[in-house]
């Protein structure tokens, strides 16, 4: 079971740094993956990561960089947004349609994962997780297909499989479910409050006073792993 501190990604007590991926992982998830992985190897693809553990810093860099407008800001059509023309609240929707408020972020967890084929793409390939490069005749289309059936074997979902008013899909977002779903009953609005009060996060005063609406929109309102697994045999 994680601590406040791990939960909000204020500390790193529970991840395992793999050099050979560049990334870190929660310790029960290390396993889990590789042995993903290598099933994916010997169906042709390579997969690698593009992001996994995410300490509370990194996150709120991110956030404090789209909201200041010095990273941009997508709609949730994926059409690109004028930060000037944004209002305070519709600015912070626009953030989360595509990232985690600081302490809410799955990836403080070291369970989830930002994935995609290395086989796929030329090595001087910039991947930038978009929808359109995990759709039919994408580069990452094969691998997306591969998660959907294989995934759950190696205790994986996707937690945003689909459109639910929160976070846009993401197809590439795999989340160890043992792992993340403690986590997740763990966290609290209350929770979140404390460490956003406790750092610099640029529009905090504006999050704080709608918080609980975030946290059903954009925190707890993701795919359940027997929610997904019903929706399958539901589909065969």
């Amino acid at each position: 079971m994680l601590d406040a501190l791990e939960l909000t990604g204020r500390a790193r007590t529970h991840v395992v740094q793999l050099e050979e991926l560049r990334c870190a992982l929660h310790q029960d998830v290390v396993e889990p993956f590789a042995a993903l992985r290598a099933a994916a190897a010997r169906d042709g693809m390579d997969i690698r990561v593009f992001s996994a553990f995410r300490d509370f810093s990194a996150q709120l860099s991110i956030w404090n960089r789209k909201f200041s407008g010095q990273r941009p800001l997508f709609a949730r059509d994926g059409s690109l947004l004028q930060h000037a023309s944004l209002a305070r609240d519709e600015l912070i929707e626009a953030i989360l349609n595509w990232s985690a408020l600081p302490g809410a972020s799955r990836h403080h967890w070291g369970s989830d994962v930002d994935v995609f084929d290395a086989a796929a793409v030329a090595p001087d390939y910039r991947v930038q997780l978009l929808p359109e490069e995990f759709a039919e005749g994408g580069p990452f289309a094969q691998l997306h297909r591969w998660l959907e059936g294989n995934a759950a074997r190696f205790g994986f979902f996707r937690p945003y499989d689909r459109d639910r008013g929160g976070v846009h899909p993401e197809p590439w977002h795999i989340s160890h479910a043992a792992t993340a779903l403690p986590a997740l009953d763990s966290l609290t609005p209350e929770l979140i409050a404390e460490t956003l009060r406790a750092e610099d996060v640029l529009g905090r005063d504006a999050v704080l006073e709608r918080l609980e609406d975030i946290f059903r929109r954009y925190v707890v309102n993701v795919a359940r792993p027997e929610a997904v697994q019903q929706s399958q045999a539901l589909s065969t």
